[in-house]
């Protein structure tokens, strides 16, 4: 489902982000993606996305190849990602339904098809009573549960995630952390990078992926087979 290969990410400011990075994340794991900020989190998130490419090495996420993949074919990909972000990144402008029924506009699906898949995708979030509220109307955990639905309006394979507990009080981050076990438990992959070390001490059934400095220094999943990280 994901897989980096001897992944190397070099910029020609800052120098090298990605380290030799090599994992392999099944279909349907839920992984935690840690690390001190600058690590190397978000150059992960954006290389599954295509958005950017290895220096060296492969990525391979549903089928595509970082090696191969041509311009045209990357928006299709994107299709098949889910992606939520920290800052919620709401148009806000438009109410939590409006959020949501713009990610199945864009990729063009039916408009008699949008009103009951929007309701739907609410109604899982626990939103379905603030589907006319504006973000600025709602809490962080309620806009996070918006950009959540907006995330899974497509029926992604993979549901990637950019530090979504950061803006978010304990109780709030709890609850949105829920909805990502949820979703899990239905079959999708999860990637979830965050610094909440409470949060993953908390659940020690999920995998845990270490960076320091571009480089993975600790694999859950390698130490419980004997293996090297």
């Amino acid at each position: 489902m994901i897989k980096f290969s001897a992944v190397h990410k070099d910029y020609p400011r800052s120098g090298p982000a990605l380290r030799d990075v090599s994992f392999h994340l099944r279909k349907g794991e839920l992984a935690f993606l840690t690390g001190h900020s600058g690590a190397g989190k978000t150059t992960i998130l954006r290389l599954l996305q295509m958005a950017e490419r290895p220096t060296s090495g492969e990525v391979r996420v549903s089928g595509f190849s970082s090696q191969n993949v041509r311009s045209r074919d990357i928006p299709q990909l994107r299709r098949k990602l889910g992606v939520v972000f920290q800052d919620f990144r709401l148009l806000r402008d438009r109410t939590a339904e409006e959020n949501v029924a713009f990610a199945l506009e864009v990729t063009g699906t039916r408009r008699a098809a949008i009103g009951p898949r929007v309701g739907k995708l609410l109604a899982q979030v626990g939103l379905a009573p603030k589907a006319r509220a504006f973000p600025d109307e709602l809490s962080g955990g309620e806009r996070q549960r918006v950009a959540i639905a907006r995330a899974l309006a497509n029926d992604p394979v993979v549901l990637l995630a950019d530090e979504p507990t950061g803006n978010l009080d304990a109780w709030a981050a709890r609850g949105v952390f829920e909805l990502f076990r949820e979703i899990n438990a239905m079959g999708m992959t999860v990637l979830m990078a965050t610094h909440d070390l409470d949060l993953v001490r908390a659940h020690p059934e999920y995998r845990v992926i270490e960076l320091s400095e571009g480089t993975v220094v600790f694999d859950s999943a390698a130490v419980a087979h004997g293996e090297r990280a």
